[in-house]
Order: structure tokens, then sequence, then C-alpha cells
């Protein structure tokens, strides 16, 4: 596995394989790999003829308060367990080689899809997110760019970027992987102690407990939502940021599920902020 740290490396080594012929496929990632990065990396393997994964702690969709210092970081790691699925390279700068001396250019995606959900609680979350995955997708020359349902809002912004920018990427949304508890894998897990991990169940539990609600008929947003919200009331450690529904992909407001529904969540459980979301299918 190539290991890439510049921006002129990464350019050479994808047009090197675009001179060739094969397919690329891109997996951005922030590194402190898990399960469910490797499960994108897996589907990137069966549908591409190169894949390269990123690992690179993004300074501009992190806040003032947020945790980017603290963020973990484990290139070594990363490596091996990128190495075990088959990866062709990684590209991991500094900030410096993404973000030199007078960088002045981002991407903002205007519109009701950032000002909600986490866009809401994030602010500039998005206009980050959006700046370094344009940029990792033309450095890498990728045909296929991969990404989990966890961040299902993040999917749709960037598949409305790419779409209004005619970027010539398609975006693949990979099912969210779980432990086998139920909670859903996330890089910031890790900060949690065997009580607030234990705790951390009431996210994916609560919206079982909606799921089964819609399997029994109920239909209302508000219903679905306050079913959501009373489950994690329950839980003493979980602080709620926000429980809310929306179509799926558009995330235009509804009353009752009538099309596909992004039922998502967002707790604290002590300092960790953690995100997941099921999808109702209409």
């Amino acid at each position: 596995m190539l290991i890439l740290r510049t921006v002129q490396e990464i350019k050479d080594y994808a047009a090197q394989q675009k001179a060739q012929g094969k397919t690329i496929g891109l997996v951005p990632t922030m590194g402190a790999l898990h399960e469910g990065h490797l499960t994108l990396m897996r589907a990137a393997r069966a549908k591409c003829d190169i894949v390269i994964a990123s690992v690179f702690v993004n300074p501009t969709q992190f806040g003032p308060n947020e945790d980017y210092d603290a963020y973990p970081r484990q290139f070594a790691a990363d490596c091996t367990k990128l190495e075990s699925v088959g990866i062709d390279a990684v590209f991991h700068p500094e900030p410096a080689e993404m973000y030199p001396e007078g960088y002045c250019t981002y991407v903002t995606v205007e519109g009701d899809i950032t000002h909600k959900l986490c866009g809401a609680q994030r602010p500039g979350h998005f206009r980050g997110v959006a700046t370094v995955v344009t940029k990792l997708i033309n450095l890498s020359r990728a045909d296929e760019a991969f990404f989990g349902q966890k961040d299902a809002q993040q999917v749709t912004v960037i598949r409305r970027f790419v779409e209004d920018l005619n970027i010539n990427v398609h975006i693949n949304m990979v099912p969210i992987a779980r432990e086998e508890s139920g909670l859903a894998r996330s890089s910031r897990n890790v900060y949690l102690s065997p009580a607030e991990k234990e705790a951390a169940l009431v996210l994916s539990r609560s919206l079982k407990v909606a799921k089964h609600a819609y399997a029994a008929g109920e239909r209302k947003i508000s219903a679905l939502e306050n079913i959501v919200t009373e489950e994690l009331h329950k839980e003493p450690m979980a602080s709620i940021d926000y429980v809310k529904a929306y179509a799926y992909p558009s995330l235009k407001p509804l009353t009752e599920v009538s099309e596909d529904t992004l039922l998502a969540i967002a707790v604290k459980i002590g300092k960790t902020r953690l995100i997941d979301n099921v999808i109702l299918s209409a």
C-alpha cells in the first residue's frame, strides 16, 4: 500500500491509474478507523479497480469549541487496517499541505439542507466538509466515492454540491455499521467510559422503539419524534441535541411519513456527542 503525503503525489498517482484506464474509488476518513470505515473500504474494493483512502483530520469542519486537538490520531494502526482490506493507496497530508499559506477558497452549500440537524448545531461544519471533499475528489480523480449512512445529512450535502458543480463522481451511501450491542460505530466511541458506552445504547434503542411503532402503523412525524425523545429521557447520562425526522434525501419537512424518511438524533453522553439515524421506507 502506497502512502501519499503531498498533493503532487496523489495527483501523480491518480494520473498513472487513469492512464491505464482504471476506475478509482475514494473513501475519505479522518482516521481512527473502525469496522464502519472498513465496510466502506470493502464496498469500494468491490466496485473499483483502485481504492484510495484518505486519513486527514480536517480542521475546517471543526468549530472553536469542538474536539479537533483531541480527535484520535493513530495512523500506524490505521495503515494496518487499510492493508487488511486491500487498499491501494492512502492519502495522509498535513493540514498545511491542504490549506497552505494564503488559502482562501471554500465550498459553501446554501439552503435548507445545511441549516438543520448537525448544520444547525455546528455552524460552518458543512462548509469545511464540502471544501475538503471537493479537494479530495479532485485530487484523486475518483469515479466513485463512499460515505456512511450514519452521516446521512452529510451525504445529502455532498450529493447536492457534486450535482450543482457538475463534478464527475458517483456518491455511494453505505448502511450504518453497528457493534453487536447496536451502538453505531464511531471514532468518538473511544472517548466513552464503560458506563458511558452502556448509556450510549439508548441511541439505537430509541430508534428501534420508533421503528417498531412505525411498523405497527404510526405515521405522524411528531409522534415518532416524541417516542424517541421519551426513550432518550429514560437515560440519565443522555443530553439531547436534536430528535428530528425529514423526508430523505431531500430533508424537506413532513407531518406524516409519506415518503422515505430520515429519523435522526444527536445526543451527548457525558462530553461525547454521538449521532445515529434510521431511514423509514414509505
